[in-house]
């Protein structure tokens, strides 16, 4: 599963994961993406993943 949105372009960031003996390794941090039914318009539908900030700022008009 790709984990970009399709609506802002957000992806995974990446960083060190930092251990109690200060010990750096590298990791990620993966978006939460959902997969909605979004409405594009024209009375069509089409399945996009976006992510949760997306969602919640009402970026996207979803479909019924």
């Amino acid at each position: 599963m790709s984990k970009f949105c399709d609506c802002c372009g957000r992806g995974p960031t990446t960083g060190n994961a930092v251990s109690h003996s200060n010990r750096h390794t590298r990791r990620r941090w993966l978006i939460n993406i959902r997969s909605v039914r979004v409405d594009v318009g024209g009375g069509e539908a089409r399945k996009m993943k976006i992510c949760t900030r997306c969602l919640r700022s009402g970026r996207i008009n979803r479909a019924a």
